[in-house]
């Protein structure tokens, strides 16, 4: 299996208000971001993100970690599944002059609002049955993405990037270390179907054959 390690430590934090998120989320609010739709991205804030707009801010400091662990130059062919707009490989391309870059994700909201400069490179699809021939990628990454799957097609999702990467796969899940953890997630979660603690994750890695890299999203 790969290792546990935090290749986001450069994402900006923010301190995000979990009492007032847990008062004001309903069953309403979940269903609806669950579509993954305009309200989702760009809806109000009880739905999803708020307003999901570019701002190098975010991948720019985050983009020379990856380069670095997994030694990406211009030759390398990297995939990005629940891309969303495509922010992130568009700063790849950016600061990666050169790379090949594809992205996937279920919102058809998304790819048709996506970065235009990356637009073409993305599409509508679904982690569970990925359009890609075997081992096409250099490496295969997935952000606080799939465990908005069920755990028996996160097992399909798993095996699906092992198919197509060649090489090397990264991803971060909702996860908790203990029951304090455990309800901040809880009281965060929008669409998250599958939650689990990092040591039951770690596990799961295994039952599905995924030898990738990972690490966790905890608010």
């Amino acid at each position: 299996m790969g290792i546990e390690i935090d290749l986001m430590k450069n994402y900006p934090k923010t301190k995000r208000d979990l009492t007032k998120r847990l008062e004001e989320k309903t069953s309403e609010d979940r269903a609806l971001a669950r579509k993954f739709g305009k309200e989702f991205f760009d809806g109000e804030r009880s739905h999803g993100y708020g307003g999901f707009q570019y701002n190098p801010r975010f991948w720019e400091p985050v983009i020379p970690t990856f380069k670095e662990f997994y030694n990406l130059n211009e030759n390398s062919k990297i995939l990005d599944i629940g891309c969303a707009k495509g922010f992130m490989l568009y700063d790849f391309k950016r600061l990666i002059p050169g790379i090949k870059v594809k992205g996937l994700d279920i919102s058809q909201y998304a790819i048709e609002n996506a970065k235009e400069e990356v637009k073409n490179n993305l599409q509508v699809g679904n982690a569970i049955e990925l359009p890609f021939e075997d081992n096409s990628f250099d490496l295969v990454i997935s952000i606080t993405t799939l465990h908005n799957l069920n755990k028996e097609d996160m097992k399909k999702a798993l095996k699906e990037i092992m198919r197509v990467t060649k090489k090397d796969a990264f991803i971060t899940l909702d996860a908790y270390k203990d029951d304090d953890e455990k309800r901040k997630m809880e009281a965060w979660n929008l669409t998250a179907l599958t939650m689990m603690h990092v040591q039951e994750w770690k596990k799961f890695f295994e039952e599905a054959g995924y030898n990738g890299d990972y690490y966790w999203f905890i608010p």
